[in-house]
């Protein structure tokens, strides 16, 4: 089966800098994987984050999502293929604050035709889809026609994370979304994500600082250890 993620030989350095800010030998996600990647600020996480994602392509190494070698599709066939097989959650939500909720959860459907396909073969609709995914992830049907900035920061949440799983993509990469929780609602959080990419057939990448969300993942490693993988791509 393809590996959600394949990084080999990956080594990215800022312009001007002098020693690697990532250097990573081998390093696979698992299709279905549930891993977790921690690290303090300015460790490098969210840089990691950008080049995983293909929005910024390293001039070393190579980094594959779902068999697809970032840099080998021009910038164009890169937007395309994050659309259909990445979703993203990211720190501060990137809701659109004049939109619904629904409209923001249906966002990836107008880019990605695979994942509106997708959708409307499961739910018979796009969103239909959204409904869905927001009521698993806990949120009551009277909120789906409310302004996303009308939220609460964990209701924004639930509101990203069902953005992020729309239309099944098979990468669901997690940037610190839990930053702003308390640790019941992190936790209880966590085990709502888990099951709707476990239902969505995705990998999961969650990025943070906590080190007390590592049991809760199928593999935690820091992002030290990830420099340092080259013996180890079960890491």
């Amino acid at each position: 089966m393809t590996a959600a993620v394949s990084v080999s030989a990956l080594r990215f350095m800022w312009p001007g800098g002098h020693t690697p800010l990532l250097e990573i030998p081998h390093w696979e996600v698992p299709a279905g994987g549930r891993v977790l990647v921690l690290g303090p600020s300015g460790s490098g996480k969210s840089t990691l984050l950008s080049l995983l994602a293909g929005v910024r392509v390293s001039p070393q190494g190579q980094v594959a999502v779902m068999g697809r070698d970032w840099a080998a599709l021009p910038a164009g066939r890169r937007d395309a293929w994050r659309a259909d097989h990445v979703g993203y959650v990211f720190q501060q939500f990137n809701l659109l604050p004049f939109l619904s909720v629904r409209e923001n959860v249906g966002l990836p459907c107008h880019f990605s035709r695979l994942r509106a396909e997708r959708a409307r073969k499961r739910h018979g609709s796009t969103d239909a889809a959204a409904a869905s995914l927001l009521e698993h992830l806990g949120l009551s049907p009277e909120l789906f026609e409310r302004r996303a900035d009308a939220l609460s920061i964990g209701q924004q949440q639930r509101v990203a994370a069902a953005r992020a799983l729309i239309g099944q993509p098979e990468l669901v990469i997690a940037d610190e979304p839990t930053s702003a929780l308390d640790a019941d609602s992190r936790e209880a959080f966590l085990h709502l994500l888990f099951s709707e990419c476990r239902a969505a057939g995705a990998s999961l990448l969650f990025v943070s600082h906590d080190q007390s969300l590592a049991p809760l993942f199928d593999r935690s490693l820091s992002l030290a250890e990830l420099n340092r993988a080259a013996s180890n791509p079960e890491l």
